[in-house]
């Protein structure tokens, strides 16, 4: 019999040893999804950071703006494959699958998005995505006419970088933790 690998390779921190406002969030979720997210957990083990990190996510990924909640989940998916990523894969693929309301968008976006069925526009906004997240320092004008050809504005754009770079940091630090992706992501949004 194996043994279930640890959620991560840094110490968790028991629920009820956690500042009052971090086990409120975590609290809220698993009330909302069922289970407690590995990321709410493994972040816990620094609380101002984990403050830092969710309000920052927050602030990308629940605003309201031109891109829908679910093209949000497919850069997360498509630039986090490329850090290969398992849990933001794993975990935001399942909130892709629901956003959209389909049950292969996901994995067609992780594995090549730009065989995925998706719009012109999606893939426009990916293929931006993918540069931020792999060659930022070589984005130009034509980058950004690209986009705006696709109707996107320059806040738009801004949220499409923003949310490339900031799941760069997450991938990397989700990489060094060894952050476990929970079991029930793999069948969420599939049904």
């Amino acid at each position: 019999m194996t043994e279930t690998p640890a959620v991560s390779r840094f110490p968790v921190p028991d629920l009820g040893d956690m500042p009052d406002d971090i086990r409120s969030r975590i609290l809220a979720v698993q009330e909302k999804s069922g289970f407690i997210p590995n990321v709410f957990l493994v972040l816990a083990h620094r609380p101002d950071e984990f403050r830092a990190f969710f309000a920052y996510h927050d602030a990308l990924m629940d605003k309201p703006g031109n891109l829908t909640k679910a093209e949000r989940e497919m850069i997360v998916v498509a630039t986090s494959n490329l850090n290969q990523c398992q849990y933001c894969v794993v975990a935001h693929g399942a909130i892709l699958r629901i956003r959209a309301k389909d049950p292969l968008i996901a994995d067609q976006v992780a594995i090549n998005y730009r065989k995925a069925d998706i719009t012109d526009r999606q893939k426009a906004m990916l293929d931006f995505a993918v540069r931020v997240s792999t060659e930022a320092q070589k984005t130009s004008e034509s980058d950004f006419a690209a986009l705006k050809a696709h109707g996107f504005t320059e806040e738009d754009i801004w949220d499409i970088a923003a949310i490339s770079a900031f799941f760069g940091m997450s991938n990397r630090l989700a990489n060094v933790t060894s952050m476990r992706p929970n079991a029930e992501f793999y069948s969420m949004g599939r049904g």
